[in-house]
């Protein structure tokens, strides 16, 4: 059914960055659809919960399907569902990488894909790609190959996007996130990895939260790759 209430999907949004995303755009007054292998249903009349594997390709599309069936249109998508090994290279496994592509870069082209066709009936729409900013500022303190193989893919694959798509009222951008308190890091190791940014503490999930809202109202903005955190990308 078509409404007026923009309607927003976000993947990897049952915990973490995701689930506060769910909540920001819930008290936007959107009408939100949260998918994660993880989540659990929900009665709340603007929110449409569906539990899946990103990293599976028929995934994506099955939930953009479902949520046109729910809720008629797609104003936003937000690939925030990511996983994270850091390793040394010569010790990543064939399981590692398989897992990385397929939740890293799967999971982004096929979900992407389905939205950008269905934004484009519509001749509007919004996608924000989470990435790292060990993209641009590779740490030898954090070897994360898998992660600048991956996520470096989805930033390049932004401005792509953005230009491929920007006279059919489509804007593609990225938030770039340097190391963000959530359940992902455990709490003796925040120390160790507030160092690693020149503002010598971590971010915090509100800091990304805020992000993404300012590039949903900067209509002007495409192909921007928006890096919160804490100086990381500018150097050491």
């Amino acid at each position: 059914m078509e409404t007026e209430q923009k309607v927003v999907v976000i993947t990897g949004g049952s915990q973490g960055i995701g689930a506060a995303l769910v909540e920001a755009y819930l008290g936007r007054n959107c009408r939100v659809v949260a998918t994660s292998r993880s989540i659990q249903p929900s009665d709340r009349p603007d929110l449409l919960t569906i539990a899946g594997d990103i990293g599976n390709p028929a995934t994506g599309p099955r939930v953009v399907e479902e949520t046109l069936q729910r809720f008629g249109r797609v104003d936003t998508l937000i690939n925030n569902a990511g996983v994270f090994l850091a390793s040394s290279f010569t010790d990543y496994s064939a399981e590692d990488y398989a897992r990385a592509v397929a939740t890293n870069l799967t999971g982004f082209f096929f979900a992407t894909q389905a939205v950008i066709a269905a934004m484009e009936r519509r001749g509007s729409g919004h996608v924000v790609n989470v990435t790292t900013s060990l993209v641009k500022q590779a740490s030898s303190k954090v070897p994360s190959v898998l992660a600048s193989l991956t996520k470096g893919g989805v930033d390049a694959a932004t401005r792509s996007l953005a230009i491929e798509y920007a006279r059919s009222g489509i804007r593609v951008n990225a938030v770039s996130p340097g190391v963000i308190r959530t359940p992902m890091h455990a709490p003796e190791t925040y120390e160790r990895l507030a160092a690693l940014h020149p503002l010598g503490r971590l971010g915090e999930i509100s800091d990304i939260v805020g992000a993404v809202l300012y590039l949903e109202d900067a209509s002007f903005v495409t192909g921007e790759t928006l890096h919160v955190d804490g100086g990381q990308s500018a150097g050491h």
